[in-house]
């Protein structure tokens, strides 16, 4: 079989494959395919896929584990926006997914793409038994209560209230940084590591993760609305702790620079053909949606 291409396109050719083939109300495929289909960096596959390559592993044995880590992506978002949760009328520029779909096939959307990951994962033809269970376990883990979760209900009780940089971070680290963890480590995993690289690449990934949100926190007061498709602003009206809140716009630009640093540092450290990686950091530290 010829070496996949890992592109944009092609993952999102995937993820439309993976839900046209559902045998699943037709509602329901049109609400999970409305939010995936809105657009996005791919910034988790495109990572998890490029860390598979730095490892000289063929990208199609992390093409389904990538769709899957989207798939919850997104699912995070469309309940994020819920009213009961952040109530937000746009996504990527689109209305959300409960102005179109309403409230109660929005939740069974997100619920569908939750538990189709795993799915995905469970049946992949490329991957051993073993490698499963550990993919499994380790985005259950990401996504859920220790994880995703926790940094969404540590963000909502942070509302209104002024956290400490230790509390912020925890946060992100959690909301964010999880599943952009998930998708080197998993990448790492894919492609076959030790156990030093693999925390090597751990702390890759962490580092990245609050740069990536630093980088979101800055966006929010200095973005474009066009470019970002959501309202600028929106985190100082809901009276959100941010980096440039705690450490000034200055201070949080400093932040950023010493993560991307760090990411870069410990990347090297990891012996891996890191080229494609660097341009994603990049893209990391400079985008503009």
């Amino acid at each position: 079989m010829h070496e996949a291409t890992y592109d944009v396109k092609e993952i999102e050719k995937r993820l439309a494959q993976y839900i046209a083939g559902l045998k699943a109300p037709s509602v329901l495929k049109e609400a999970m395919d409305y939010s995936i289909q809105a657009g996005g960096k791919r910034i988790r596959p495109l990572f998890l896929l490029s860390t598979v390559s730095a490892l000289g592993e063929r990208v199609e044995k992390g093409m389904q584990t990538a769709c899957a880590v989207e798939m919850i992506h997104t699912y995070s978002l469309i309940h994020d926006d819920l009213p009961a949760m952040d109530d937000d009328d746009l996504r990527r520029g689109k209305p959300t997914n409960h102005k179109v779909f309403g409230e109660a096939v929005a939740i069974l959307a997100g619920d569908g793409l939750l538990t189709h990951s795993f799915q995905l994962i469970a049946e992949d033809p490329y991957l051993d038994d073993a490698l499963k269970v550990k993919l499994i376990a380790l985005l259950a883990e990401s996504a859920g209560p220790e994880g995703m979760v926790a940094g969404q209900v540590a963000d909502m009780e942070g509302e209104n209230k002024k956290l400490t940089l230790d509390e912020l971070e925890y946060i992100h680290a959690h909301k964010t940084g999880k599943l952009l963890t998930f998708s080197v480590l998993a990448g790492a995993m894919i492609g076959g590591v030790t156990d030093m690289q693999l925390e090597q690449f751990r702390q890759f990934a962490e580092h990245l993760g609050i740069a990536f949100q630093i980088r979101d926190d800055i966006l929010d007061i200095e973005g474009d609305q066009k470019k970002i498709g959501k309202r600028v602003g929106s985190d100082e009206s809901r009276h959100k702790s941010t980096y440039p809140a705690l450490l000034t716009l200055e201070g949080a630009k400093a932040e950023l620079k010493k993560h991307i640093r760090l990411a870069k540092e410990r990347l090297k450290e990891t012996g891996a053909d890191t080229g494609t990686l660097l341009e994603l950091v990049r893209m990391v530290e400079t985008r503009d949606h």
